[in-house]
């Protein structure tokens, strides 16, 4: 008689966990996020996952009862009625802006001008309000005619005020936030609900929870690549107040999401830390210690920090023996996986790195190869998920299956 869902999903978590606390598990595990592999493998586009949240649902029940990870994690996947609503001006994605079977595309661009850290720094509410969220959000660009919010401080006598509220454009923007409001009411329980049934297949998810680098919110959604390393000349004490400021609301953030979900493992992707992005006397400056900081916050809250090092991290992988040991999960994108064995090896939990091109492009035998590696030589002695180094949104459906049968085959400890 085969074991029961309940019983494999015990099973998987506990290999998941052993490898994360240093323990030796049964065999290697492997984790995945189906992305839009998944609408591929089901027969569905990317818009259908953005709009038909069943279809979504059933194409990654499908993927995941098909490959048999022992962990997998999703993307954010915020609605297209959402987006349509706010007239979102930062992502591109299939059906707008990209084709229909195409990846989401993030637009970066400067929504914080470099001479606008004072007014982020003194009032980030009023700043978010009537500043940043007008120029992410075409629908909400009405706000810029807003009163200061803190001039509502003075009460009563401010009662006056609210006729700024009555502008034909002011009353649409707010019913563009009522609009995406409801669909958001629309979606969460789906979403909630398609973890149930994963869980009931037998599958845990890595985590629903997020954080980011205080750096990368930074880079990523105010200054931009380009202004924030122009920052780090012109203006670096500046940049580092504003990390600093981010620091408590990544914390709580992380810590309420999981809060919130139950899960005790918080996701955080990091994108300009790498050595491609700035030099290590940088990193020392700007990037690790608020990261440090997270890390350790999170990790003093009963947390697992799940982190995903996009990019080369080869030259800064001593950096994470200042971590607790045995307590943070490093997945890792191009950097040197065998010289991160040498280093963290009794100290961190590695994850990694089948690449995305072999996928795509090898043979079942090419990556069964390389997963043999892998598993020789950074499965030894456990501390180890095997996974693919990043996106498998093109991925061949044989070599993920060679990934995943390969492995429960060969990384198998005695």
């Amino acid at each position: 008689m085969g074991k029961s869902p309940q019983q494999l999903y015990g099973e998987r978590l506990k290999r998941v966990e052993d490898a994360i606390e240093l323990k030796v598990p049964d065999r290697v595990p492997v984790i995945i996020n189906p992305g839009f592999f998944a609408t591929k493998h089901a027969g569905i586009t990317g818009e259908d996952a953005f709009y038909d949240l069943g279809k979504w649902g059933a194409a990654i029940r499908k993927t995941l009862s098909d490959l048999g990870p022992d962990m997998y994690y999703l993307s954010d996947m915020l609605p297209g009625k959402v987006l349509e609503a706010l007239d979102c001006l930062q992502l591109r994605w299939p059906g707008h802006g990209v084709p229909p079977n195409h990846t989401h595309q993030f637009v970066e661009g400067e929504y914080m001008e470099a001479d606008e850290y004072d007014a982020f720094l003194d009032d980030p509410s009023d700043y978010a309000i009537r500043t940043y969220l007008p120029r992410v959000f075409g629908a909400l660009e009405p706000l810029n005619k807003l009163p200061a919010l803190r001039s509502m401080l003075f009460g009563y006598s401010r009662a006056a005020l609210t006729v700024a509220l009555t502008q034909p454009e002011v009353v649409e923007a707010f019913d563009a936030l009522s609009r995406a409001g409801h669909e958001m009411l629309k979606w969460r329980p789906v979403m909630s609900s398609l973890y149930g049934d994963i869980a009931d297949l037998g599958f845990p998810s890595f985590g629903q929870a997020r954080a980011a680098s205080p750096f990368d919110t930074v880079s990523d959604y105010l200054r931009g690549m380009r202004g924030s390393m122009l920052d780090m000349y012109r203006q670096p004490d500046k940049l580092l107040e504003a990390c600093e400021k981010i620091l408590p609301w990544a914390i709580e953030g992380g810590v309420s999401g999981a809060r919130k979900s139950g899960n005790p493992r918080v996701f955080m992707a990091l994108h300009r830390g790498a050595d491609g992005f700035m030099s290590s006397k940088q990193f020392e400056t700007f990037y690790w210690p608020t990261l440090k900081r997270l890390i350790l916050a999170l990790v003093d809250q009963g947390l697992t920090p799940f982190v995903f090092f996009e990019g080369d991290y080869t030259s800064r992988l001593e950096y994470l023996l200042e971590l607790p040991k045995g307590k943070v999960l490093g997945h890792f994108d191009t950097t040197d996986i065998f010289r991160a064995k040498e280093v963290l090896h009794g100290h961190m939990c590695i994850r990694g790195n089948v690449p995305s091109s072999l996928l795509q492009t090898g043979s079942p035998q090419d990556v069964k190869d390389y997963c043999r590696e892998l598993i020789d030589v950074v499965g030894r002695g456990g501390g180890f998920i095997l996974s693919p180094r990043s996106s498998i949104d093109e991925a061949k459906l044989e070599n993920l299956k060679a990934m995943f049968d390969f492995t429960g085959e060969y990384g198998v400890y005695s």
